[in-house]
């Protein structure tokens, strides 16, 4: 199976019993940021430039457990930031999975060779690792030689103590996707568990000519999962065929709740108005309704996985043929 059971069963019966109670806007992931810290500064990345000036601000280990349970979500992704230059990551994770949460602790990966002791592999808990490219790519990318190979040589460290292990790619106009194929590849033969790929966001303090609208990101993707079987993509099949133009879905801005050391993100992990100190205030008072393509100009070539995977899901029970190749897909 693509995924554990046990995440199977748990957004399941959290969608069910949520549906059941009539709530119409609900999270499905927590995109928890303990720190915006980090380790690199690379290419495209949002977040060095829209908290610079709270960099040194860091959650404590029990606003992150509070955060976990005011929101509610099923599964909770670390991220940031570095998370594993947070002080208190493998409590917080040790604290998760006796919770019952599962968990995608995303890292660039420079630092996991020396975490991978001090973490202790469950079927709750999948380690995210950043690649955008092969070395040249990669390394350009991070502005750190060298720092492929360290990643690849603790992706299988990571691999040989049993953990689950997936990648996340983000495309950009000027990435080759020959090259991401021969990633892909590469992944595949290492038996990563799964690869998770996105068109990258184009967030407003950063050079913008790296984005793709979305016209470029369908032919992208249509050259990329075409042939989607042959890779063991994270990514729903629906999702892809969104990516490459065939269906059409509209964002769920809601479902993905970001906390960081600011307080609760509005509107999205991606668009930044203004924070909220509670979880409800950010439910309750960010105008859902102004956001999305043909709403905010900012939304306009967005296609994140973050805000329309959850569509897929809230939509799923719609069309059967739909249920059935979601089926074969997690199966698969």
């Amino acid at each position: 199976m693509r995924f554990p059971n046990s995440l199977t069963m748990a957004l399941t019966a959290y969608i069910m019993k949520k549906r059941l109670s009539g709530q119409e806007k609900y999270p499905l992931v927590l995109m928890l940021e303990p720190t915006h810290l980090c380790n690199l500064s690379c290419l495209g990345c949002g977040r060095i430039q829209e908290y610079r000036d709270s960099l040194g601000e860091m959650l404590s280990l029990s606003q992150c457990l509070e955060a976990v349970e005011e929101c509610g979500a099923p599964v909770v992704t670390i991220t940031g930031g570095e998370p594993l230059v947070y002080p208190h990551i493998y409590e917080l994770v040790a604290e998760l999975v006796k919770r019952r949460k599962h968990i995608y602790l995303c890292s660039n990966g420079l630092l996991l060779a020396k975490a991978l002791p001090r973490l202790q592999p469950s079927s709750r808990l999948t380690l995210s690792i950043h690649l955008d490219g092969l070395a040249p790519t990669h390394d350009r990318i991070i502005g750190r030689p060298g720092g492929f190979e360290q990643v690849m040589a603790a992706i299988q460290q990571a691999k040989a103590r049993g953990f689950q292990v997936c990648t996340n790619t983000s495309i950009y106009r000027e990435t080759d996707i020959q090259e991401v194929k021969t990633l892909f590849s590469m992944l595949t033969r290492m038996n990563i568990d799964g690869l998770l790929v996105s068109p990258a966001f184009s967030f407003e303090k950063v050079e913008s000519e790296v984005f793709l609208s979305r016209e470029e990101i369908k032919e992208k993707f249509r050259q990329l999962t075409s042939n989607g079987a042959a890779y063991k993509f994270y990514n729903s099949p629906l999702y892809l065929q969104f990516l490459r133009g065939e269906r059409s879905y509209e964002c769920t801005p809601w479902a993905n709740p970001t906390r960081n050391p600011q307080g609760w993100r509005s509107p999205c992990y991606q668009i930044l108005d203004g924070h909220y100190p509670t979880f409800q205030e950010l439910m309750a008072k960010t105008p859902w309704e102004n956001y999305g393509v043909n709403r905010d100009p900012r939304c306009g070539q967005c296609m994140m996985h973050s805000g329309f995977e959850p569509t897929i899901v809230r939509t799923l029970g719609r069309n059967f043929k739909d249920i059935w190749e979601m089926v074969r897909w997690n199966l698969a």
